[in-house]
């Protein structure tokens, strides 16, 4: 199959693997052309345009920062005429407002569209273990489930457009609390000067543990945040698209408010690109 990826972030070169291992042709484009470029040792070839991408393709991958950059990227008037007869397949976090819009644009440009949002890290898109929930018709999704198990073994059908979205901001939205809750509970600790990995222990034996304490653990100990897998300022992006999601639901979320100040304060302190464990550093700051 002849595949288009557009976004070659943190998760383009192992999705640009996984595509080439299952023996599809691929172009990539990104707006940065220098970050592409790379890529065009493993095997794929580098769009000078997108509609140079649109062309050689059937199916376009979306793995652009948000809704905004979709549009100007895939939805712009020169794009738009390339569409017809093209699968878009949207991947990354989007709310599922923004999706149901595009889905709408793209089938009025004679294109067909699904969403198919990834829960995982970049080492389970090395590994094609990323979870995938699928936001498509049914006749969609059994025409396409093939094609996407080279990303995760077993993609899940959650229901149509906008579903899957809302379901990934649903995930998405547990990170941000759960990194905030485990920081100040071990800067407590280090402060009365217990032992944390004995803290560590007796915490991996209760119902309050979650495995992302342990992935998050020696980056706060060492406070080193480099390297990210998941960068402070994509948290602090999907915090706002869910907030924006339930602002018409009735629901409470002035917990979520709450953190969110202290995203925005990392946010200030220089760590918008770092990973998101860098909470750490905000909720325990090193002592003067």
């Amino acid at each position: 199959m002849k595949v288009a990826l557009f976004g070659t972030g943190l998760m383009g070169r192992p999705m640009v693997e996984r595509i080439l291992g299952a023996n599809h042709q691929l172009v990539v484009f990104n707006r940065t052309r220098e970050k592409a470029e790379p890529l065009k040792a493993l095997g794929a070839g580098i769009a000078k345009s997108v509609r140079d991408a649109l062309r050689s393709s059937e199916c376009v991958i979306l793995m652009l920062a948000d809704g905004q950059a979709i549009r100007e990227v895939l939805l712009s008037p020169s794009s738009r005429t390339e569409l017809s007869g093209r699968t878009v397949i949207q991947m990354g976090t989007i709310s599922p407002t923004e999706s149901i819009a595009i889905n709408t644009e793209v089938l009025n440009a004679g294109g067909d569209y699904f969403e198919a949002p990834v829960f995982g890290s970049i080492a389970e898109a090395k590994e094609g273990t990323l979870i995938l929930m699928v936001g498509a018709s049914p006749e969609q999704f059994e025409r396409w489930s093939a094609f996407i198990t080279c990303f995760g073994p077993a993609p899940l059908l959650i229901g149509p457009v906008g579903d899957a979205s809302a379901l990934k901001l649903a995930l998405n939205q547990l990170i941000a609390p759960l990194t905030a809750a485990f920081a100040l509970s071990l800067g407590f600790v280090q402060r009365k000067g217990i032992n944390v990995d004995l803290f560590m222990k007796i915490l991996r034996e209760t119902a309050l543990y979650a495995p992302q304490f342990d992935r998050k653990f020696e980056r706060m100990i060492a406070r080193n945040h480099s390297n990210p897998a998941f960068p402070t300022k994509h948290l602090a992006k999907d915090i706002d698209l869910f907030l924006g999601e339930t602002g018409s639901m009735n629901m409470e979320t002035a917990g979520l408010e709450g953190i969110r100040r202290l995203v925005a304060i990392t946010l200030d302190k220089g760590y918008a690109g770092e990973d998101y464990s860098s909470l750490f550093d905000i909720i325990n700051p090193e002592k003067e």
